[in-house]
């Protein structure tokens, strides 16, 4: 019989106690704990094969072709044969970065919770995330959040999710977390009120250690308000290499930086792989569960599972056969090794506390504002009440010339989809879709244009529909109306604006900044093709 064959007759045989549901893990200050109070510490790893990325798989034949990612909880085949393993290296807790809500994944949910193994997911996919370079918060993206959400939280050995992933990397794009933190607000608060969920799921964000922005980011996360700050703080951290130790990798520093932190810090990603992964001694692992870390942080989730071209997995794929790598071994030795000290959660006082936002600086740009909740029932009604809308098979290479030239030519037109996230201004219709917004903005323009028998032309682009004038969208277009005149002038926060390093593609290892987007000042919308956007160089004749 084979390791694998064995381990899961093994847990078989160990019958009722396995099958029963794990305790559902909850927090509590800055520490998690199981439901029945004793201290909770992630013994994890990253758990994901990315599509192409040198593993030699690739994508099933009943996958959908325009998807880029491999789910890793829907193949019970691949859940058998790794399960084993991960309960092999002392893994309670693994980190997932996209799955598909649509996919079946109780086979390997049940296989995870027999051995033992919590799930943490991240809540975006490579085509769906909130991109660094021209950010957005919007309703296709909090459909396919909330879609996770219903899909893992049915599982009770889910501790959580990730709202983003290294987003904001550098000074220069701080105003993205603004959408982040967005994204972290109306998720937990599509958790808070689903009748369907019973226990505490919490929300929060991986951060990289960015040393210009590494303080701003965990202030911004976990100040304001408890509603829109993240429910724990993960870390992505890779500074201790080889030979090293508490002072020399900054662990020491990290430990009091977070001391006063109120919710559960925990690294979400590490493991140096300096001079190749099979290096990797895993000393970080010892030091993470001693007593001199473990006051402040929760553990942390190895980087990660498989081998890959950026070496830094303890298992390879030689066809269908998992491999144990020698640094395998390594991490095996370190992580069942560690016996972290626990406190009963009846005995434990929470003394940490929120930060103070950071003031929008020089290195920092990002508003305590936020953008407003994605409302797809606003967007339809919007789009609805025009009378200008695009063609319905209109291209969508070609919104980049007709925002350029409206959003330039009559700035008041594009007041709507305004968002901006230094001044924390945005328009009621920021956070539709981009076919959407393209409606609020000719439909504005083809106003301003005193409806001009060519104004909503485009060269055949627009077309002219019989407006609807549905009551049930009276009242919530006429405070998008009110709020997007406010927008048009506004130099602060006005309306639910007040309310409230190495990079790369790969949605594993950094960020998801996938789907490229451009700005038109303040305006965001997405960008399908290059265009050129300066007036009377390839701009559309009117």
């Amino acid at each position: 019989m084979g390791l694998a064959q064995l381990s899961m007759a093994l847990l078989a045989a160990a019958g009722g106690a396995l099958a029963a549901d794990l305790q559902p893990i909850e927090a509590k200050g800055s520490k998690f704990f199981y439901k029945n109070g004793t201290q909770f510490y992630m013994k994890g790893i990253a758990y994901q094969l990315e599509l192409g990325g040198g593993s030699g798989l690739t994508r099933r034949a009943d996958a959908t072709p325009s998807k880029r990612y491999i789910d890793p909880l829907a193949d019970e085949e691949v859940c058998k044969r790794d399960v084993p393993l991960l309960q092999e290296l002392g893994t309670n807790v693994i980190r997932t970065y996209a799955i598909d809500p649509k996919a079946d994944h109780k086979a390997c949910m049940q296989l995870l919770q027999d051995a033992g193994i919590y799930v943490v997911s991240d809540l975006s996919e490579p085509d769906l995330s909130i991109n660094r370079d021209n950010a957005q918060w919007n309703t296709a993206l909090f459909a396919r959040y909330t879609a996770v959400i219903d899909e893992l939280a049915q599982y009770s050995n889910v501790i959580g999710f990730f709202g983003g992933n290294e987003v904001s990397n550098a000074k220069n794009n701080t105003g993205a977390s603004a959408f982040v933190k967005a994204a972290v607000r109306d998720t937990k608060t599509y958790i808070k009120n689903n009748k369907k969920i019973t226990r505490w799921l919490g929300v929060g964000y991986a951060a990289n250690d960015d040393k210009d922005i590494r303080a701003e980011m965990a202030a911004y996360f976990n100040c304001n308000n408890v509603d829109e700050a993240i429910d724990f703080w993960g870390y992505n951290i890779y500074s201790w290499c080889g030979q090293s130790s508490m002072q020399k990798s900054g662990y020491d520093q990290q430990v009091k930086f977070f001391a006063e932190y109120s919710v559960p810090v925990f690294f979400a990603e590490y493991g140096c792989n300096a001079g190749g992964v099979e290096k990797r001694t895993f000393d970080e692992t010892t030091a993470l569960y001693s007593d001199a870390m473990t006051g402040t942080f929760s553990g942390g989730i190895v980087f990660k599972y498989f081998q890959e071209e950026n070496d830094y997995g303890v298992v390879k794929l030689s066809g269908k056969k998992a491999e144990k790598m020698k640094n395998f071994e390594a991490l095996k030795e370190k992580a069942t090794a560690a016996r972290p000290k626990t406190v009963e959660m009846a005995d434990y006082k929470p003394a940490g506390k929120m930060s103070d936002c950071p003031k929008v600086a020089g290195n920092w740009e990002a508003n305590k504002a936020l953008p407003p909740t994605p409302n797809k029932d606003l967007c339809s009604c919007m789009v609805k009440s025009r009378a200008c809308i695009p063609k319905s098979n209109l291209d969508s290479s070609k919104y980049g010339e007709i925002f350029g030239f409206i959003c330039n030519a009559s700035p008041a037109s594009c007041a709507g989809i305004k968002a901006n996230a230094t001044t924390g201004i945005y328009g009621a219709y920021s956070m539709c879709k981009d076919e959407e917004k393209l409606a609020y903005v000719l439909d504005a323009y083809y106003h301003s244009q005193k409806k001009a028998s060519d104004a909503c032309d485009f060269d055949g682009s627009g077309q002219i529909q019989t407006v609807n004038s549905d009551s049930s969208c009276t009242d919530s277009l006429a405070k998008a109306s009110d709020l997007n005149n406010q927008v048009a002038t506004a130099t602060a926060p006005v309306g639910g604006g007040a309310q409230a390093t190495s990079t790369s593609d790969s949605f594993a290892v950094h960020g998801a900044p996938v789907v490229r987007l451009f700005a038109i000042g303040d305006f965001a919308v997405g960008l399908y093709m290059l265009v050129a956007l300066c007036i009377g160089a390839g701009m559309v004749a009117l």
